[in-house]
């Protein structure tokens, strides 16, 4: 049966330090822990004095100060693993946690979970080819000699770069490896650790080349691994769940997170906040339980990102810029048909193209799949068609010969809709308003990411009453933007009222337009 030596870097709060200690040991597993040089040292005496009388809890057997972005990351996690290895011969996984790390699962779960898969998990991707690192330095970190600290030294570190690169002083990579990145909290294998470190004993060059690389905490374990440990062993992930910001800054957790933390496919979480007590409690009893099941859901991005991204006006972000093209076209018509169930707006808009002979488009601004001709590539994906959007919509009035075009918008695409607005060109709007059964609700849910078959139903029972009021928020926006020719066709609404309205929006006679108002099934799901 698994048992987990958990490796703990941690420089801060002494008591929660010793709570997570004693929580993580009480069940069978063991710690050993690396208590930063630059913190107190009445704060590790504590620390010690607390835990001294428990076997399952050992020291590295020296504190050094510890840098972010530094090789001391890296040594004193060397220092700890060694002493995890000396000390607990039973343990048969290693696992990578911070003060601020807390389990997410049972014990009992973790254990089975690692039992039941014979491999190392560790995030491993080609630092060279991968995208992984999104801003700043990528082959910087390797091919230049970092001697300096960018969070302390900043003039120091940068001018040594800058010179470096002016003399060309670049290195080459260990040539037997091959560099790879990705995150720092990993979970490895006993015979995994020990190899890693009978590589280090044999390889002075290779710890030569990380003790001057840039961040090397998520190079050094990545790269060695991959090089020591067959493929087909390896998990390119971490089994601790933590969401970055759009800054690149990790997300915190409090009290209200959960059942969202429960449901994920992880076995540990990163950040929890200080200040989630309640979040602590329940999460230390957690580890403890016997028995306890979990549905296992993997939308917890997509949920975090949805819940928590809504406090501005514009709901998400600040209002977009878009490039500004020129006019569509003084003598031309752009009608839009606006609505959240893309399937009801397609079904009335081929509707209208058969019974009118209008040039029709589908949600082009919406789907990768739109039905659009070759327009000599502005067409081909989402973010061109976005950017270039008056120059599309010039190119398929042109390509169709029509002064007169359809589309359709899901309604949140408000920036695009005043952009249209504001046109030389006439732009009426039809917004097509549909009623949302709590099933439909939990379908788009699952659909575009936010729940799956197993999200925990305290999830959804928070889920669909923030979707429901953000379509309805969404119709109110329509109507208080006060655009011009703004109709509205209602699902609930009389047939002859809506087909005055569509007469309206679309210049026609009202017999063809009760024909569209008629139309079978229009608002079925």
């Amino acid at each position: 049966m698994a048992r987990i030596a958990f490796i703990l870097l941690c420089h801060k709060d002494p008591e929660a330090i010793i709570q997570q200690a004693r929580r993580l040991t009480a069940v069978g597993d063991f710690m050993a822990i690396h208590f930063d040089a630059r913190a107190s040292r009445a704060d590790f005496d504590r620390i010690r004095a607390a835990l001294r009388d428990n076997p399952r809890v050992t020291f590295a057997r020296k504190r050094i100060k510890c840098g972010w972005g530094a090789w001391s990351l890296v040594e004193a996690t060397l220092l700890a693993v060694r002493a995890a290895v000396d000390a607990f011969p039973r343990a048969t996984h290693f696992y990578m946690v911070s003060g601020d790390c807390m389990a997410i699962k049972s014990a009992e779960y973790a254990h089975q979970y690692l039992d039941q898969d014979d491999a190392d998990f560790i995030e491993s991707v080609d630092c060279f080819e991968s995208n992984w690192i999104k801003t700043g330095f990528k082959e910087e970190r390797l091919i230049y000699r970092h001697f300096f600290n960018e969070r302390t030294r900043k003039w120091l570190f940068y001018r040594s770069y800058e010179l470096q690169k002016w003399l060309g002083l670049t290195r080459a990579v260990p040539g037997d490896l091959q560099m790879m990145i990705g995150s720092q909290w990993w979970c490895l294998r006993r015979r995994t650790v020990e190899s890693v470190l009978a590589f280090c004993r044999s390889r002075p060059d290779v710890m030569r080349f990380f003790r001057t690389t840039w961040i090397p905490d998520e190079t050094f374990f990545q790269t060695i691994v991959r090089h020591i440990v067959p493929e087909v062993e390896i998990r390119s992930r971490t089994l601790t769940f933590l969401i970055f910001s759009d800054y690149g800054m990790p997300t915190v957790f409090y009290n209200d997170h959960y059942d969202l933390l429960l449901a994920q496919d992880y076995l540990f979480a990163r950040k929890i906040s200080p200040e989630a007590t309640a979040l602590k409690t329940k999460l230390g009893a957690l580890y403890a339980a016997k028995g306890a099941r979990f549905q296992i859901s993997r939308e917890g991005r997509s949920q975090h990102a949805f819940l928590t991204g809504r406090g501005r006006q514009g709901r998400r972000f600040a209002p977009r810029f878009w490039e500004t093209e020129s006019t569509l076209g003084r003598e031309r018509e752009l009608m839009i048909l606006i609505c959240k169930k893309w399937h009801v707006a397609k079904r009335l808009l081929d509707r209208i193209a058969a019974t009118t002979g209008m040039p029709a488009v589908d949600f082009l601004f919406d789907e990768e799949n739109a039905r659009l001709p070759d327009l000599g590539g502005i067409q081909r994906t989402l973010e061109k068609r976005t950017r270039h959007r008056r120059a599309l919509m010039r190119m398929l009035f042109d390509y169709h010969e029509t002064d007169r075009l359809i589309i359709c918008l899901d309604p949140d695409n408000m920036d695009l809709l005043r952009d249209f607005q504001t046109d030389r060109s006439t732009t009426r709007l039809l917004e097509i308003k549909c009623e949302f059964s709590d099933d439909y609700l939990l379908g788009h849910a699952q659909r575009v990411g936010l729940a799956g078959a197993g999200t925990p139903q305290e999830t959804l029972d928070t889920l669909l009453p923030t979707i429901r009021a953000d379509v309805a928020y969404e119709s109110d926006i329509l109507r208080d933007a006060d655009f011009d020719d703004f109709h509205r066709i209602e699902e609930t609404g009389d047939t002859g009222r809506n087909a005055v309205v569509l007469a309206a929006f679309l210049s026609i006679t009202m017999d063809k337009a009760l024909e569209l108002a008629q139309t079978p099934g229009l608002f079925d799901d």
